[in-house]
């Protein structure tokens, strides 16, 4: 049983069950009973609370990382410590990591879902660098996708600030698929390393795999300092040469050669998203500048270089197989003998210059062989195999001479066929030989097969008979179909022979599963092979609200705050309270000021007034320490607070109202006002006031009966 669940830090935050946990921290759902919401709470892992350094910088850091305010930026609200550590309350998402959504998508995201999540990652991380904060951990793992596609960073457990000169350690930290090279020499960092990682994961969205992989992480980050990954549209045709080009360049291994800032890696983004078919002009793989020049190098037969060798400063990192191939050219070059220019002509042995010649040949041969033989064997492997793999088939099932109905009915009955295909009416066509009713002919025909394809279904077109052709066709007016249920609609116009197009919308008006309209509306003059579209209500959308406290309210008051609210009364209940009168609700499953959907269930409780053992004790006037001071008053039903704050006030306060022990209001009134009122419905027992946390004299009670 962990430790933590269930006790209460600093008298306010309750911890309830565990989020996750990571290298650093052990992340918690809490409770914050001080201001009625949730919270995440981040505590350091008991084995690096023992280092005292650690511990000191954690909580320094922490107070730095508190200060970012941004949208796509995790909210921190209280940097604190229980049992000598230290630990952080941030704001709780809900959502699921990039890492999770890019898994749920198959492992690969298209350039468009690429394009909008890395802009937000770096509109995050341009705030932190101008505060002065690296992240240094930048990874899928620690950003959240919210469920309107907006994008949090989270984690900056392992951040530091730009101003402090301590370091943590020699050794490299972050999570070594995302790391920079600098960070894995344990070099010194700035943001261009948190660039480098936001490259690494735009890679991995564009491409499905991180660009360097192996057996252990010291192999891994030896990788990042030593080779260049495989350009993203080897991988992936569909990747745009704009956004490769700004991804290989965010990953440029020497920082010179990477984006400035974040602000400069936006400015592309933002011109590849106006023009998607941009060239930028960055050459790779050592990615420069599109107004820069390759300079001209000279390489002499004596200094070859060696497969062995890299030298961090060369302005083009090449792979470590194009490495070898040059390595093997230098070999052959080094063979050949130095002369001197008087001796060259008595010494020349032709022999010997053409053994040399043929053994380049051999070898340039063998390598073009060698070369065509990887990228066709790479070819087989990820195109020509898929295209010679036998697709997956269905016979399509043989409706003709079927009703609409008993189709509709033999595919519903048959789970793999309803898996696969669905049935419509193509169009009413008149024939002399089929009965009125029957379906003439189906597209895709009967007996057929089709492909397989799991993520659409198939539909079947049926031609259904109108009967013997007539002059002309007898014409009937449109029903009124408002507010009747859609199906009932549908079959009756399908009876008639009408073509129908069924579509539905959310509405707070018609309940779910009745027409909205039709189009052609009533009243219109129909016939036979008519087309008429259907729209019908989803009911009203859910939308998140905000929970207000119902404490105190009758059962009738209640069910029509609830009611207004769009939730679901799931159930009511009766339970003694001493806090309440008998028939007041004295319980919400939803505390007051939490958002949740439209339609969430709520439970509530009765009071039952004190229980008759049970003799109601006075009210309390003195203060504790988890409770603010109370004033005990006669019991009234409706009651207005109204608080009288200074005008030549300068700043803004902080004005409190607790009734009954429990936090009445918590407003932020601007300095701009003098007043604020609230109103709480049910018996007082108790009550204090507090602006700025302090007890406040000025305010007037108004009973209102």
């Amino acid at each position: 049983m962990d430790p933590y669940i269930g006790k209460l830090l600093d008298d306010r935050y309750e911890i309830l069950d565990v989020l996750g946990t990571g290298g650093m921290a052990v992340v918690y759902r809490a409770y914050c009973h001080r201001l009625n919401r949730y919270v995440a709470v981040k505590i350091l892992k008991g084995e690096l609370a023992a280092d005292q350094d650690l511990r000191r910088r954690f909580h320094d850091e922490s107070q730095s990382v508190a200060m970012l305010s941004h949208p796509n930026i995790v909210a921190v609200y209280d940097v604190s410590q229980v049992d000598d550590r230290e630990f952080i309350v941030m704001e709780l998402i809900d959502g699921i990591t990039l890492k999770q959504y890019i898994n749920k998508r198959g492992g690969c995201l298209n350039w468009r879902e690429s394009l909008h999540f890395t802009t937000q990652i770096l509109q995050a991380l341009k705030h932190a660098h101008s505060r002065g904060i690296i992240h240094r951990d930048i990874k899928p793992q620690n950003v959240m996708v919210l469920r309107d596609g907006s994008v949090k960073v989270t984690d900056f457990g392992i951040a530091r600030s730009t101003n402090s000169q301590a370091t943590m350690t020699q050794d490299a930290i972050g999570s070594v698929h995302y790391i920079s090279p600098e960070q894995a020499k344990g070099s010194h960092i700035d943001a261009r390393s948190d660039i480098y990682s936001a490259g690494v994961v735009l890679y991995e969205m564009l491409t499905g795999r991180l660009p360097f992989e192996g057996d252990n992480p010291v192999s891994v980050a030896i990788q990042h300092i030593n080779s260049i990954p495989v350009s993203p549209r080897e991988l992936n045709p569909d990747v745009p040469v704009g956004i490769e080009q700004i991804a290989m360049k965010a990953m440029a291994p020497t920082p010179d050669r990477r984006y400035r800032s974040a602000e400069d890696m936006l400015n592309d983004l933002d011109a590849f998203r106006r023009n998607p078919e941009i060239d930028f002009g960055y050459f790779q793989p050592g990615v420069l500048a599109p107004d820069e020049d390759e300079p001209t190098m000279i390489i002499r037969k004596s200094s070859a270089p060696s497969s062995r060798s890299y030298d961090p400063d060369a302005t083009v990192r090449e792979p470590a197989r194009r490495r070898a191939a040059v390595s093997a050219g230098a070999r052959f070059q080094q063979e050949e003998p130095e002369y001197e220019d008087d001796d060259y002509e008595d010494d020349y042995d032709e022999e010997e210059a053409e053994r040399r010649k043929n053994r380049i040949f051999i070898g340039v041969t063998a390598g073009v062989a060698a070369l065509l033989i990887i990228v066709f064997a790479v070819l087989w492997f990820t195109v020509f195999s898929k295209m010679l793999k036998p697709k997956e088939t269905i016979t399509v099932p043989n409706y003709v001479g079927y009703t609409l109905e008993d189709a509709e009915k033999a595919l519903e009955e048959d789970e793999n066929l309803s898996a696969h295909f669905t049935v419509r009416v193509g169009e009413f066509k008149p024939d002399e030989t089929v009965e009125k009713g029957l379906v003439i002919s189906q597209t895709p025909e009967g007996d057929t097969k089709v492909n397989v394809d799991d993520s659409e279904k198939t539909e079947i077109l049926l031609v259904i008979s109108s009967g013997p052709e007539e002059e002309e066709p007898e014409e009937f007016e449109m029903e009124d179909y408002t507010n009747q249920d859609y199906r009932l609609a549908l079959s009756k116009l399908q009876a008639q022979l009408i073509v129908v197009t069924v579509e539905s919308q959310f509405s707070d008006t018609v309940k779910e599963g009745m027409v909205i309209s039709t189009n052609p509306a009533a009243g219109a003059k129909l016939k036979a092979g008519d087309k008429v579209t259907i729209t019908y209500s989803n009911g009203p959308e859910n939308k998140e609200v905000k929970m207000t406290s119902l404490l105190g309210l009758t059962e009738e008051d209640a069910r029509n705050a609830i009611a207004a609210m769009k939730l679901t009364l799931k159930s009511v209940s009766s339970e003694y309270s001493g806090e309440y009168p008998e028939g007041r609700v004295c319980y919400q499953s939803i505390p007051r000021d939490i958002t949740v959907s439209g339609g969430s269930e709520i439970s509530i409780k009765i009071s039952l007034g004190p229980k008759p053992s049970e003799k109601p004790e006075p009210p309390a006037n003195t203060d504790t320490p988890d409770k603010p001071p109370v004033t005990p008053v006669a019991p009234l039903t409706k009651t207005t607070f109204v608080v009288s704050l200074p005008d030549d006030r300068t700043a803004d306060s902080v004005v409190e109202i607790y009734v009954n022990g429990v936090l009445l209001a918590h407003k932020n009134v601007p300095s701009s006002e003098s007043e604020f009122s609230v109103t709480y419905e049910g018996t007082i027992n108790s009550y204090s006031v507090k602006v700025d946390g302090s007890d406040y004299p000025d305010y007037d009670i108004i009973n209102n009966g």
